[in-house]
């Protein structure tokens, strides 16, 4: 039963270190709130939460904008840009 309590003791330890490294998504400053919502109107959407992603994957070296719930139509879509503000993707929520 020790063992056990160890065990478990030494994953949650794990998760709570591990979680501040894998975060690596900040909210969105000032002047690319500006930019953003520029390009989600360009993108023929409104609204959304908005943050920055910089997990630096090979496809988006220099990190990535979300915005997640923009309302583009009718219905909600998910939208990522990238550094540059251009349109990444655009997937139905």
């Amino acid at each position: 039963m020790r063992a056990h309590s160890v065990t478990i003791t030494a994953v949650l330890l794990a998760v709570g270190l591990a979680g501040p490294v894998l975060g690596k998504d900040r909210p969105v400053t000032d002047q690319e709130k500006a930019s953003l919502v520029s390009a989600i109107k360009s993108a023929g959407c409104t609204g959304g939460t908005m943050e920055f992603d910089d997990d630096k994957s090979p496809p988006h070296p220099s990190g990535k904008f979300e915005v997640d719930d923009a309302m583009c139509g009718n219905q909600k879509h998910d939208l990522v840009f990238d550094h540059d503000f251009k349109l990444i993707s655009k997937k139905a929520d």
